[in-house]
């Protein structure tokens, strides 16, 4: 699957069943870029299992607020809507394929 772009407006329906791991990010973000490319390896190696998706904060600043982010890059994994895991900074693909993981 390829990574989706989601928004304030279509979040709850891209997000709400099985297992998402949400990036929220910005274009500006040097993090944020660095950790693009892993979540491209990821998703072509967990996309059968995990939905990838990434939220521009500056654009869609209602979901960004809702889940209390205030740092990026920050990922939240969720399952069937519901928040269970979270991790803020660059990760290596490594340390996410495990977070991924363990909510299987």
């Amino acid at each position: 699957m390829a990574i989706a772009h989601v928004t304030d407006q279509n979040f709850a329906a891209e997000t709400g069943s099985g297992l998402v791991l949400v990036d929220f990010w910005a274009p500006w973000c040097g993090p944020c870029k660095m950790i693009a490319p892993v979540l491209e390896e990821l998703d072509a190696e967990m996309g059968d299992k995990v939905k990838i998706t990434k939220l521009d904060v500056d654009e869609n600043p209602q979901t960004a607020s809702n889940f209390g982010v205030m740092s990026i890059p920050t990922l939240l994994v969720l399952k069937n809507g519901e928040v269970v895991d979270k991790t803020v900074g660059f990760q290596p693909k490594e340390a996410l394929a495990g977070l991924l993981q363990k909510h299987l």
